[in-house]
């Protein structure tokens, strides 16, 4: 097989980016090791920042995401038994759209299908050649060893993904932090209770109150690292969901029955650079956030924004320049969207239930972030996503 561009993983960034070369009349072939199925019904992040809802929107891909997502023009925070509203909008002229990652992926795959490109499920790739002159990307599909033939390969493929570790030791750098704690996320046929985001400290533990639409919630808890989901019934994840979350008068967790349940670690990780020869990194293949700044789709498709137009470049006219720096630039905005992940993870979450004085400077933080016009404009321009980084 040949074609330009050859892209590892079917998540948001490779099939954006697919989509991209497309309209720039650049062919590309997406391999992803997993079935359609899967990938479409994959649960993971479903807060989009304003760039990421007017890339969508630019590139024809708005209509449904304007039908049915939800946009937020605030978040409330709630601590020491009070809540506070962050009014973004008002205070950036921006906003969120709640629109899951996996309805994300549907959406793309049916425009890159629609405008007959290739996506080949269940192929998975093994090895990657020849990237400084040729790229080859070698995969197994449909029972038989194949070969895609390329000018340049993207891997978007995460961080278990082929594409990361072809790269000889000693080339890239990684920078990396461990939290002590992990997320069980839950997503429950109930009504929304809130028309924005709740996020709650409380000395239990983090708790966030999300949704996918008006009938589902997404619903969060900080538990210890090393939890076993086997130990959380539905009975005790509503109760504690009920002491960290109502907190304030008259109101009430809507609860019904849980759909899905999974316990997710949290950790930072930043890989530079992220390019090597023709190889080009994005999204999870080189940098990971914690979930509560909710960055990482916006992320992986801030990447491919720029990958799409230095490959237009390159293909037009020959330029350079875009590709040469593309790791450059592409980190300026990762490491912005780190330092944010970091300290809304450090404000909201119980660090150590041993050091009241920790706690304190919490509460302080908090008090802060919802007194001060300055402190809370800035927590809204990250939120909602700086136009520029």
């Amino acid at each position: 097989m040949r074609t330009q561009v050859g892209i590892v993983g079917a998540g948001p960034a490779g099939l954006m980016l697919s989509h991209l070369l497309h309209r720039h009349g650049i062919s590309s072939v997406v391999l992803e090791s997993r079935s359609r199925e899967y990938v479409e019904h994959r649960l993971r992040a479903g807060v989009l920042e304003q760039g990421s809802v007017d890339l969508l929107r630019d590139t024809g891909l708005g209509a449904r995401l304007d039908r049915e997502g939800m946009r937020h023009e605030g978040i409330e925070l709630r601590f020491d038994g009070e809540s506070h509203r962050v009014p973004m909008t008002e205070l950036t002229g921006r906003a969120i759209t709640v629109y899951g990652q996996q309805e994300v992926v549907k959406d793309l795959i049916a425009a890159r299908l629609d405008a007959g490109g290739t996506i080949l499920f269940e192929a998975r790739a093994d090895r990657l050649s020849d990237l400084d002159t040729a790229p080859v990307i070698h995969f197994r599909h449909q029972g038989r060893d194949e070969e895609l033939h390329c000018d340049f390969v993207v891997g978007c493929d995460g961080y278990h993904g082929v594409s990361r570790p072809t790269v000889p030791d000693g080339v890239l750098t990684t920078y990396e932090r461990t939290y002590p704690f992990a997320w069980l996320g839950v997503l429950a046929a109930a009504p929304p209770a809130v028309e924005e985001l709740i996020y709650a400290h409380h000395q239990r533990g983090f708790a966030l109150y999300s949704m996918r639409s008006p009938q589902i919630s997404r619903l969060y808890l900080q538990v210890p690292a090393d939890a076993d989901i086997a130990d959380w019934p539905d009975e005790r994840i509503w109760a504690e969901l009920r002491t960290r979350l109502e907190t304030v008068p008259d109101w009430t967790l809507n609860e019904g029955p849980i759909l899905e349940k999974s316990i997710t670690p949290l950790r930072s990780l930043v890989v530079e650079p992220m390019q090597w020869q023709r190889l080009y990194l994005a999204g999870d293949a080189v940098h990971i956030v914690p979930p509560t700044g909710a960055k990482g789709m916006n992320l992986a498709l801030a990447d491919v924004a720029l990958l799409g137009d230095a490959f237009a470049a390159w293909y037009a006219d020959g330029r350079t320049d875009l590709l040469d720096g593309y790791s450059r630039t592409a980190l300026r905005r990762v490491w912005r969207a780190q330092q944010f992940s970091w300290w809304m993870t450090s404000m909201l979450h119980q660090l150590d239930a041993d050091d009241p004085y920790a706690a304190k400077l919490q509460s302080a933080t908090l008090r802060y972030v919802t007194t001060s016009p300055a402190y809370a404009t800035s927590l809204a321009e990250n939120y909602v996503g700086l136009p520029e980084v």
